[in-house]
């Protein structure tokens, strides 16, 4: 919903800020470690995550793209909530995080406060593979620009269709030399053969 906010630091303390975007002030819930990033500034650009619980709409903010990026694959773990996920990356880095994650080391994950033995293993167990798909510079590179066929796949799933059928015709479109369609042409084609 939201990709970031840029403003002025009115309040900040290792926990949240307020920041002010054109006059008006957002309350946003920082990690240790992004706090570390700005606390000697007074203007910042934070990414942020909108969470929304039955009883709060929450604001994370982060000094870096790829530690917002760690706290949404963190957040996918079946039992790791925004709070716990926001004390795991103020405990360790996110780089931390990310090398134990990749390499199985469940003891320095646990030694995180509120992340037990079972916890550690599922965090392992659920981001490992993702985390080396990716590879080590995971949280240092920016996403890549997706092709217009990447671009249109996902707005069929998102439209409700099946991810392999989409695909599929995707694929054969492709094979016609389809590959010069824009993103709109591809997906018209594709809702009339789906």
């Amino acid at each position: 919903m939201y990709e970031y906010f840029n403003g002025k630091l009115v309040y900040k303390c290792p926990t949240y800020v307020v920041l002010d975007v054109n006059g008006i002030a957002y309350h946003i819930n920082i990690s240790l470690h992004t706090f570390g990033q700005i606390k000697d500034k007074e203007q910042s650009k934070l990414f942020i995550s909108f969470q929304v619980k039955e009883d709060a709409h929450m604001l994370y903010g982060f000094a870096e793209e790829g530690e917002r990026r760690l706290f949404h694959h963190l957040l996918s773990v079946s039992g790791i909530g925004a709070a716990t996920a926001r004390m795991m990356l103020s405990s360790i880095t996110p780089v931390e995080i990310q090398a134990a994650i990749v390499q199985g080391d469940v003891k320095q994950i646990q030694r995180i406060k509120g992340i037990g033995p079972k916890s550690a293993q599922r965090v392992i167990l659920e981001l490992q593979d993702k985390l080396k798909k990716e590879g080590p510079d995971t949280l240092i590179k920016v996403p890549q620009q997706e092709s217009a066929l990447d671009e249109a796949l996902a707005a069929l799933v998102m439209l409700g269709f099946n991810k392999a059928q989409a695909e599929k015709v995707l694929n054969e479109m492709v094979r016609m030399n389809a590959d010069q369609l824009t993103v709109e042409e591809l997906i018209k084609i594709a809702l009339k053969r789906l």
